[in-house]
């Protein structure tokens, strides 16, 4: 077995998937174009990365992950109220809105909507994988040794020959 056409840390993998939470298709790449990551560097979710090890160009397999080694379990301290008057009067403020908010340092972060009183807002901070099992369909597309500078940045390089 070569070990320059199979997963392994540091190698560019080209993956194409379908994503399924309770049989529906919550994204793929069919239709489009693969994904690229560098396999080891948690560019994606450790219970699909753990799982391609080992794979070859042009093999698939089907791999479940449970929500701790996916997006997490929900998290009650990932709710926050906020109260009403600070949202501007023109937005729109109703239950399952995301929003993009920033923290104390001014660092944008990603919320929904989950409740909406006359005093307050309850956001959700919790991706929205949280909590999920998730089901992947996998076929490992590509795999080449990731570059020097790649490696350095932890993330594939778009339109520079590779």
């Amino acid at each position: 077995m070569s070990t320059e056409k199979t997963v392994q840390d540091g190698q560019v993998v080209t993956l194409e998937y379908t994503l399924r939470i309770d049989g529906e298709i919550m994204g793929t790449t069919e239709g489009g174009e693969p994904i690229e990551f560098i396999q080891g560097t948690g560019n994606i979710i450790p219970g699909l990365e753990s799982e391609l090890y080992g794979m070859e160009v042009g093999e698939s397999k089907d791999v479940h992950v449970e929500p701790e080694e996916g997006y997490g379990l929900v998290d009650d301290d990932a709710y926050v109220e906020v109260p009403r008057e600070q949202f501007p009067s023109n937005m729109t403020v109703k239950v399952g809105v995301p929003i993009q908010v920033q923290d104390q340092n001014g660092n944008p972060m990603q919320a929904v909507i989950d409740q909406v009183g006359d005093e307050s807002v309850r956001l959700n901070f919790n991706h929205p994988l949280a909590g999920k099992e998730l089901d992947f369909s996998v076929l490992v597309a590509g795999v080449r040794e990731a570059t020097d500078e790649e490696m350095e940045h932890q993330h594939v390089h778009q339109g520079d020959g590779h």
